[in-house]
């Protein structure tokens, strides 16, 4: 292996030439362009909604358990070998990745970091439509009055009832707001960085943290909306998301850490392939490791400090603990929030502003999964960003209107986060960390980290970082297996095992025929592993060099 100081340049594609300042405004634009992608629904939805499912306080013990071995650790690993390969003229996952391996087919390996952000992209950019549309019909006044069954609402708004009933084009229906977002999100990434991302995320950030505050501030005065039921006020609405209950028999659901640990991966876009293309655009001095601290604070100021404060003490003042306990991530959000507005004095408003909020995180974060492809597909291709965003938007445009189209029982859009957006992130988040900690190697990693850095990487980390963290994400990931895929019934004296819905829906069995959308959803994920694998392929000369040699001195 070569030494990691040679700092040669790949020639002959001016994809490949060194990254041009102007790229971002600034270190903060990146910085803003990564607490964008981490700052989505998941902060405002998904993790009210595991919260409220798992009692509160056992939750947040395992999520912070969780936060400090996996996201701390991958989120400065990410962010380190990012700006690693950047610094050698590389932008995507797949070129970064298959250069610290030292070996052509390393690159394959990479390949997960543009299908995630890619595949995501094309489900969560209909979820966002969802919020949109609500804040629409919030401010317009079909929504916000009680007497509405929100949750038959809900279903046929977004077509669950019906495959093809999303594509009505009136208010009524989401199809109109879906073609909205998809329109918006590809104008703003065409713009590019500095014009495109960061300019949305610098002004789409601050009003997205003001809006929070003000609902928060709502949510925090609602003191005891119904005198004939003193039990339900605010501050026990925040012991119930706080109180861990009978912590020790929670603390052993191997279920409860598979949500918590899956929850800091969606949380904060560690192993999405996200954060190593942005930090691919900062200089060799510019601090990752402060950086990296920053984003995950802006995150979780969000997510626990304004995310948690305003859902789940609002569901509980006005319809109790029963009210949305188990509800899940949906049913919180548009369900049982549309309930607690309509309840709500000026409820039109801050339902305007609650899913207009949802809208802005969702926003940030689905304009941050788009850059991964179109950096790979840019220096893997030797293309302009046009050509780029057209292809990008070709392929996202069919996988979208297939989850679009088959809206039944979400089925589609299901099973696609099922795959993509759990198992392949515990798989990429995995990677990344041997490779930081194990091929990279945590000496010469940790020198890289510290290049520039206002701060040091506590000592602490080192062990976490090469044993305790990859060991967590493979027993995680192995439970996960058990649970989800195997259908372990978590008994461990008397074990049962039944395939869940997710594999009888591919090959059927246990009194279940196999679901044509399912198998049609993890087609479309195949098809776009296909793609992205020959394109990686055919970039081995590019990337590589005739000999196959890496050009830019290899594996530090």
């Amino acid at each position: 292996m070569t030494d990691a100081k040679t700092d040669v340049k790949p020639s002959g594609s001016p994809s490949f030439a060194p990254r041009a300042p102007e790229t971002w405004g600034s270190r903060l634009g990146v910085i803003m362009a990564v607490a964008g992608s981490a700052v989505g629904l998941g902060n405002f939805l998904r993790f009210p909604g595991k919260a409220a499912a798992y009692g509160g306080g056992a939750f947040m013990i395992a999520y912070f358990i969780s936060l400090v071995i996996i996201g701390v650790s991958i989120c400065w690993a990410e962010w380190t070998l990012g700006r690693w390969g950047g610094n050698r003229g590389f932008h995507s996952s797949p070129a970064i990745i298959g250069h610290i391996i030292a070996k052509p087919w390393g690159r394959y390996l990479g390949v997960l970091g543009v299908l995630i952000p890619v595949g995501i992209y094309m489900y969560y950019v209909y979820i966002e439509s969802w919020c949109l549309g609500y804040a629409v019909q919030f401010a317009t006044g079909r929504l916000g009055d009680a007497g509405i069954d929100y949750g038959l609402h809900f279903r046929e708004f977004v077509g669950a009832t019906k495959d093809g009933f999303a594509l009505g084009m009136d208010p009524e229906h989401v199809g109109l707001f879906v073609l909205i977002v998809y329109v918006l999100n590809f104008v703003l990434i065409y713009r590019g960085l500095s014009k495109g991302i960061e300019w949305f995320c610098k002004w789409a950030m601050p009003a997205l943290i003001a809006i929070a505050i003000v609902i928060v501030v709502r949510v925090l005065t609602l003191g005891t909306p119904d005198p004939s039921l003193p039990e339900q006020n605010v501050i026990n609405g925040l012991g119930y998301m706080w109180n861990p209950g009978d912590i020790g028999t929670q603390l052993r659901n191997p279920q409860l850490w598979l949500e918590a640990a899956g929850q800091i991966f969606f949380s904060l876009s560690v192993g999405f392939g996200v954060i190593i293309t942005y930090a691919s655009y900062l200089r060799e001095k510019d601090d990752v490791v402060l950086s990296g601290l920053t984003a995950t604070a802006a995150n979780e100021f969000c997510e626990v400090g304004l995310g948690g404060l305003m859902s789940i003490p609002a569901g509980f003042v006005f319809l109790g603990a029963a009210g949305i306990a188990g509800q899940g991530t949906f049913g919180l959000g548009f369900t049982v929030l549309p309930q607690v507005f309509s309840h709500m004095a000026f409820g039109h408003l801050f339902g305007a502003l609650f899913f207009f909020l949802l809208f802005l995180a969702a926003i940030t974060s689905s304009l941050s999964m788009l850059q991964p492809g179109i950096a790979f597909l840019e220096e893997a291709m030797g293309i302009g960003r046009r050509m780029s965003v057209t292809i990008l938007g070709a392929l996202t445009a069919l996988g979208s209107l297939f989850v679009w189209y088959y809206s039944a029982d979400l089925k589609a859009l299901d099973t696609m986060d099922f795959w993509v957006g759990t198992c392949f992130i515990f798989i990429q988040g995995t990677i990344l960390i041997v490779l930081f900690s194990w091929v990279m190697g945590l000496e010469r990693g940790f020198a890289e980290a510290h290049k520039g850095a206002a701060i040091r990487i506590p000592r602490i980390f080192g062990p976490i970082m090469r044993w305790l963290c990859p060991l967590f994400l493979m027993s995680i990931f192995v439970l996960w297996l058990a649970f989800n895929v195997f259908g372990w019934n978590g008994n461990f004296s008397a074990p049962v095992f039944s395939p869940s819905t997710y594999i009888t829906d591919l090959v059927g069995g246990a009194g279940r025929e196999p679901s044509d959308v399912a198998r049609g959803a993890v087609a479309v994920i195949l098809v776009t592993i296909a793609f992205f694998t020959i394109i990686s392929h055919l970039a081995k000369k590019r990337w590589f060099g005739v000999d196959s040699a890496p050009r830019n001195g290899g594996n530090p």
